[in-house]
């Protein structure tokens, strides 16, 4: 990446903005409403609104490493409150990828210093399924299929909190797990089955005073 040509960059988009639509910049700046917020990873590669087709405006978007949604992170648990309670987000996506590097250094045991404590929470996601894992033979089959389950245990996550479950008695809001397969370009949709685990985890995880989120 050319550095010193960002800001040039920067002109000519606003002229192709313009010469499409004269009040571009303008009708943007009126505010948003996307319908779909979107939890997906820093890595570089991963590029949100090119990935989806999106236009600005039509996703709000929170990426960190490895796609995770913890419940102490008040980065994830502000965006997630705001895009619920206030933005009435229709769709949530939790999207990680093959050959994620936060996963890939998950698996590894090493003192990796600060990011020890990220990353415990997906060591803490191979711990609960390590049983399905460690009969996985080949490296990269194990590595991928970690990276899938982090995915639904954020959706998980996800669901645990209270703005998602009263979103859920108050309106249709739906959640989906999706993995991006970098080396295809494939979006694939894990098709969790997300009433089945309400029902499991409802008896602990239940904020709304017993009441049914189905």
């Amino acid at each position: 990446m050319d550095f010193e040509k960002i800001f040039s960059h920067n002109e000519a988009w606003i002229a192709e903005k313009l010469s499409i639509d004269r009040d571009y910049f303008d009708k943007l700046s009126k505010g948003q409403k996307p319908e779909v917020l979107y939890i997906g990873c820093s890595d570089s590669r991963v590029a949100t609104e090119e990935l989806l087709g999106a236009k600005p405006g039509e996703v709000f978007v929170h990426r960190n490493i490895a796609n995770m949604v913890i419940s102490i992170d008040l980065n994830v648990m502000s965006v997630i409150t705001y895009a619920v309670e206030h933005l009435k987000v229709k769709q949530i996506i939790v999207c990680g990828h093959y050959y994620c590097s936060g996963v890939k250094a998950a698996m590894e045991a090493k003192d990796l210093g600060l990011l020890n404590p990220w990353l415990r929470n997906i060591r803490d996601v191979y711990r609960i399924h390590k049983d399905e894992l460690n009969v996985i033979k080949d490296p990269d089959e194990k590595y991928n299929r970690l990276a899938e389950l982090n995915v639904e245990e954020q959706c998980i996550n996800l669901i645990k909190t209270a703005a998602v479950q009263k979103a859920f008695i108050e309106r249709d809001l739906r959640v989906h797990g999706w993995i991006f397969d970098i080396r295809s370009g494939k979006l694939i949709d894990m098709r969790i089955n997300f009433k089945k685990i309400l029902k499991e985890i409802m008896e602990i995880y239940n904020l709304n005073e017993g009441k049914s989120i189905f």
